[in-house]
């Protein structure tokens, strides 16, 4: 018996609920373990590389066994990674940047939507992708974007926003991440207000931290 048959012939035994799911999970789960090694040795966005990985191999969520597991994972399991990102964010490290500073990135946020669903109604393109591309880059560029893209209603446009998109973004935040130290050391800003200035910037969480720790460790942290 080979592996493959011996495998299935485990999987038939279990409920019918996850024989229906399984082959969707086992993808799924390649392609993030396949993007977080390529991004751990060639320096690329995980992000990235699951999009690309996810293009790649779209064709298994159209039709066939994998359908029902990937529908699953992109519905509710990516809902559930978005919400263990945030847990990540202690009160004591929100409490130490302060209140001016507190306020400061909530107005930029609030402001870069803002402007972003008034330029889009001024370029006559659709609230879904100003709320997709204004969202990503108020808040933490790919990662946003993945998860914007998860709860807003879809349509025939929707992957292909969503493609351009984490794009943009992570194109535009490798830019930021080698022309911003630059800029800062030019403004002689300190240490913190070049922490402050990085992360309220660029778009992507890894070149926030790549350009904070180019200028020190402390502007990194």
């Amino acid at each position: 018996m080979t592996f493959a048959a011996s495998v299935q012939d485990r999987f038939r035994g279990m409920p019918s609920g996850f024989a229906a799911y399984w082959p969707g999970f086992a993808v799924t789960a390649a392609v993030a373990v396949a993007a977080q090694f390529l991004s751990d040795h060639y320096g690329a966005p995980a992000m990235l590389m699951a999009l690309l990985l996810g293009i790649a191999f779209h064709f298994l969520s159209e039709e066939g066994r994998c359908v029902a597991g990937i529908d699953f994972c992109a519905k509710h399991v990516l809902r559930i990674g978005v919400a263990l990102l945030g847990m990540r964010i202690s009160v004591d490290l929100l409490i130490g940047l302060g209140a001016s500073t507190i306020l400061l990135l909530v107005s930029a946020l609030v402001a870069t939507i803002g402007f972003g669903l008034a330029a889009a109604k001024l370029l006559g393109r659709g609230w879904r992708l100003a709320l997709l591309t204004s969202g990503s880059v108020a808040i933490c560029g790919a990662s946003a974007a993945m998860a914007i893209a998860a709860v807003l209603p879809k349509n025939e446009f929707s992957e292909r926003n969503l493609i351009f998109t984490v794009l943009s973004v992570t194109v535009l935040s490798t830019l930021a991440m080698i022309a911003y130290p630059i800029i800062a050391q030019t403004m002689g800003l300190d240490a913190r207000a070049t922490g402050i200035f990085f992360g309220g910037t660029i778009h992507d969480v890894a070149q926030v931290v790549g350009a904070g720790f180019s200028v020190s460790p402390e502007a990194g942290e």
